[in-house]
């Protein structure tokens, strides 16, 4: 039975970290199911020796979330709309017109999210929905900070000259 500094311990992390474990997840399970892969990573924190754990929490969250969330995508092969991401990412309530803007910008934005090879991808949705640094990147794909750094550099551009590209094609300008 844990005690009370754990519970209060793993308490503080859930309402630290809960937002983005879910984003994150969201973006590799779906929305629906992201709420049962966070809650899987929470419970395994429970199970967790809190001075082995601590010292790389953020890192340690990210990683056990991944792994539940690529776990559940194997076994279901879920499918995610973009209306559910947009959901979970949601910070505020928008007009109506900016709702719109905002849900055509993410659909642009999965979509090109979806073209980058898989680990591209991972690292940029734990950049920006997770905002870990380089070396808590590292850590949750099993590399090294300085290939992270690449990773993210190389899938940027990628999204970049893919958002140029469908903005042109579209009659947009870029910004």
């Amino acid at each position: 039975m844990p005690s009370e500094p754990t519970s209060h311990w793993v308490l503080l992390a859930l309402s630290r970290y809960e937002a983005p474990l879910l984003r994150y997840a969201a973006a590799i399970v779906g929305s629906a199911q992201a709420a049962d892969v966070v809650q899987d990573t929470f419970l395994r924190l429970c199970d967790q020796d809190r001075a082995a754990v601590e010292p790389h929490l953020r890192a340690w969250l990210f990683t056990v979330c991944r792994n539940r969330a690529l776990d559940v995508r194997r076994d279901k092969r879920h499918v995610e709309s973009v209306a559910e991401v947009d959901e979970v990412m949601r910070d505020d309530q928008p007009g109506p017109s900016e709702a719109l803007e905002r849900r055509d910008a993410m659909r642009r934005v999965l979509g090109a999210l979806d073209t980058l090879p898989e680990r591209q991808r991972e690292a940029v949705l734990l950049k920006f929905s997770g905002d870990l640094s380089y070396q808590e990147i590292a850590e949750v794909l099993g590399t090294s900070a300085s290939n992270v750094g690449f990773l993210l550099h190389t899938a940027l551009r990628a999204l970049r000259e893919q958002m140029e590209k469908k903005d042109h094609a579209a009659g947009r300008r870029s910004r």
